[in-house]
């Protein structure tokens, strides 16, 4: 799931829409500072419940469709387990690309 952003927007599908006073209210929060906004009627969950919190669990990143050419063997190393093989590429990329994040 991505995080919001104060620039991201979201498109309202159903329902009705925003009255001008709402909108109003929504522009003025907007540009208030998140530490200015009263959110003293949302009372902040105790630590317990968050003991099994886990980050990122619904995170699905974009998938975007390329076209590479790879040595015919390293294709057969990654076919011979079975169908997925894209997806051990993937997996084998990004825990390439983290490793070397995390030593940059």
């Amino acid at each position: 799931m991505r995080k919001a952003t104060r620039n991201s927007k979201v498109k309202r599908t159903s329902g009705q829409a925003l009255t001008p006073r709402q909108k109003r209210e929504l522009t003025a929060l907007a540009v208030l500072p998140d530490d200015q906004i009263d959110t003293s009627d949302i009372p902040e969950l105790p630590l317990a419940a968050w003991k099994d919190a886990v980050r990122g669990r619904f995170y699905r990143p974009v998938k975007q469709a390329v076209s590479m050419r790879l040595d015919a063997d390293v294709i057969a190393w990654l076919k011979k387990p079975g169908r997925g093989y894209q997806t051990r590429v993937n997996r084998i990329l990004r825990q390439r690309m983290l490793a070397e994040s995390k030593r940059a």
